[in-house]
């Protein structure tokens, strides 16, 4: 896809009428109050609006994203994860067995969707090319997809007892354990702190939003497994966090990534929020207050209209001059 075509994609995904894959991202970020940090219960975010998805969903009644142009409806490992948990909540919540329904059925999806990248190790693959900094090309995979499906099949697991689905966020967790280079999804800095990174580009771009729900999944993994590796992977990150948040902070607003250009690439309104809402729930996972310090901090930088004018020029200068 070359930069023009790249333009109109995103163009169509904003501004002509009807769903396009925004329409699914795009829900308003929200702290479940219902999880339990060391519970394996609800999902750590609400995910409401993205279990009430009004469509397109396949003939089986899994979502389909609509990326517009020539890419059309596509099957995102990340959706289906996503839409499976936010039914979990609702299921939990409310005991409606149509949401319980729709929670194992992205959980099947899922258990029966892992395969071998050339590593052997077991992914979730997007079938389509996706333009990024570099151009992503069918079959890609992501550590965010790992996490993400990971925290719904030891859910499927813990609510059926069926060993498949253990089976299965075993096998998708080995990518969470390998480095990029050896088919898996983790990069190790110059300091050997590890990254979950969500596009593997090199050099890595550090995702903040993508390692944070990633590493949720090695959470959800530990509680589920209490795997000595998992609770280790846990604990690493989360120094990984603990030492580069200050360079995702802009003094007005936060990053959205470390691309490594001149003009940095600041978070949307819509992943500013979600940052701070994932850095709450990372203080009531860990009781750590750095992770309330930064959400504290980037709550404020959002109240002010100036700053968000601001970022989102800067955001918009960052799409026409990179990616």
């Amino acid at each position: 896809m070359g930069r023009t075509a790249y333009l109109r994609r995103i163009l169509a995904a904003y501004l002509l009428p009807g769903p396009s894959q925004l329409t699914f991202w795009h829900e308003t970020p929200a702290v479940n109050p219902e999880a339990r940090p060391g519970e394996l219960g609800p999902y750590w975010q609400s995910f409401a609006e993205k279990a009430d998805y009004p469509g397109p969903f396949d003939p089986e009644g899994i979502p389909l994203l609509d990326y517009r142009g020539r890419l059309g409806l596509q099957y995102n490992p990340i959706a289906v994860a996503q839409y499976g948990l936010g039914n979990w909540n609702l299921w939990k919540r409310n005991g409606d067995p149509e949401r319980r329904r729709k929670f194992l059925l992205a959980a099947d999806w899922l258990a029966a969707r892992l395969e071998p990248n050339p590593a052997g190790l077991k992914v979730w693959n997007h079938r389509f090319d996706w333009e990024y900094r570099d151009p992503l090309r069918a079959p890609w995979y992501s550590g965010l997809a790992q996490g993400q499906g990971i925290s719904a099949l030891v859910r499927a697991h813990q609510e059926t007892g069926k060993t498949s689905y253990l089976e299965a966020a075993r096998e998708a967790f080995r990518p969470l354990l390998r480095k990029t280079s050896e088919g898996g999804v983790l990069h190790l800095d110059d300091t050997g702190r590890p990254w979950i990174e969500e596009y593997l580009v090199s050099p890595p771009t550090h995702i903040l939003n993508g390692f944070i729900w990633a590493l949720w999944g090695v959470y959800d993994y530990h509680l589920a497994t209490r795997e000595p590796e998992a609770r280790d992977l846990f604990d690493r990150c989360l120094d990984t966090l603990r030492s580069n948040l200050s360079r995702y902070d802009a003094g007005y607003w936060s990053l959205y990534e470390q691309s490594g250009t001149r003009l940095p690439m600041l978070a949307s309104p819509f992943y500013h929020r979600l940052h701070i809402v994932q850095l709450r729930i990372l203080h009531a996972l860990t009781g750590d207050p750095i992770f309330k310090d930064f959400a504290d901090r980037w709550e404020g930088y959002s109240r002010r209209r100036l700053n968000r004018l601001k970022a989102l020029f800067l955001k918009s200068l960052f799409k026409l001059c990179y990616y």
